[in-house]
């Protein structure tokens, strides 16, 4: 079992959730219950259960490609488009801004890897995959792509790379004007969020959490007066580029 089936202290409302996505599922208790020991079980065996059939899928994958001589020349890229809390903070699914929900699996096999089977500690986001996959086909990146290639990360996984990666998520999507935006940056110790009205562009809370130490985000310390240059910094560092904003309150619509 998951071992904080508790929310986070100090925490803003907007990590409150229920999880509806499960509950809409027979079996799965309503409203706020929290889910017992037995049910949690079942769900995990069901989660492993998946996580093997994809594993297996990935195989015929490459053995097909391997039977028709194209493995040695293709690229192949397995990621997931976001992560998943199995209990965790007594939550299921995703839809947070927690790490859980935002930290996905990347793994990529491309010709001529010289660092092959290795990991890197190098922050990419998912705009970086299409200008990638440019560098590795060999074809130009356009100009337009906001993504970088992480391409040079084959060559040396401990290179310096980028400060953080950015995620959100919209909240209250069914009502243009109740939609509250989380604005995240993840950087090497910190994970700092700002919720923003989307309609006025007013902040409504800020939550930060200390991947030193408390890589579980069981508590918040955004309020701690200490952490207020931390704040000023990771503040300035999610706004250094405002188009990709932009783009968020586009889909939030």
């Amino acid at each position: 079992m998951a071992k904080n089936r508790f929310k986070p202290q100090n925490a803003s409302r907007f990590f409150d959730y229920i999880f509806g996505e499960l509950r809409n599922y027979p079996g799965i208790p309503a409203g706020n219950e929290v889910l017992g020991d037995s049910l949690s079980r079942i769900l995990k065996h069901g989660y492993y259960a998946c996580v093997s059939y994809m594993d297996a899928q990935i195989g015929r994958l490459i053995e097909g490609l391997k039977a028709n001589g194209l493995y040695d020349n293709t690229v192949i890229i397995l990621w997931g488009d976001h992560g998943w809390k199995l209990g965790e903070h007594g939550m299921w699914c995703k839809h947070t801004q927690f790490e859980l929900d935002n930290h996905v699996p990347l793994i990529v096999k491309a010709p001529g890897q010289k660092a092959g089977g290795k990991l890197t500690n190098g922050f990419v986001e998912f705009v970086d995959i299409y200008p990638s996959l440019c560098e590795l086909s060999g074809l130009e990146i356009p100009k337009h792509v906001q993504g970088t290639s992480f391409a040079p990360l084959f060559e040396n996984p401990d290179r310096k790379w980028k400060e953080g990666a950015i995620s959100y998520w919209p909240m209250g999507r069914n009502d243009p004007e109740e939609v509250i935006i989380g604005y995240t940056i993840k950087t090497d110790r910190y994970r700092y969020t700002e919720w923003i009205k989307n309609n006025t562009g007013e902040v409504m809370a800020t939550d930060l959490f200390d991947h030193q130490t408390d890589p579980d985000e069981n508590r918040g310390v955004a309020a701690v007066p200490e952490n207020e240059p931390v704040i000023k910094e990771l503040s300035s560092l999610l706004n250094k580029g405002k188009g990709w904003r932009d783009i968020a309150q586009r889909v939030s619509r």
